[in-house]
């Protein structure tokens, strides 16, 4: 899953959201619902501004390790193998593009 989040880190959203759509692993509909989602909160929280009108980034994107689930395989001789059943927790944040600049040229 990270390497596939290191893709999208910096991109604009509709580029990451291309990617994400013809990339053929596991991983990329789950990121690509998650960033579906982030943006959708970014017009919850920006009523007045139109999503054509923002220049949208991907501005942080990083992968938790979540639950680990352990169930037990059977094995050769009576014995078991442990598998270990990985989540995480991913964390998508959006902004644009424009005011982020503008933040910088403040703030220097």
């Amino acid at each position: 899953m990270r390497l596939v989040a290191d893709m999208i880190r910096g991109q604009k959203v509709s580029k990451a959201l291309a990617l994400l759509k013809f990339q053929p692993r596991a991983s990329s509909p789950v990121l690509h619902k998650v960033l579906l989602s982030a943006v959708a909160n970014w017009q919850q929280l920006n009523e007045g501004a139109k999503l054509e009108d923002a220049d949208l980034i991907v501005k942080t994107v990083f992968i938790d390790g979540g639950r680990m689930l352990k169930r037990l395989r059977p094995a050769p001789q009576g014995r078991a193998h442990r598998i270990r059943k990985r989540s995480n927790h991913i964390t998508i944040v959006v902004d644009d593009a424009s005011v982020s600049v503008n933040e910088a040229v403040i703030e220097s």
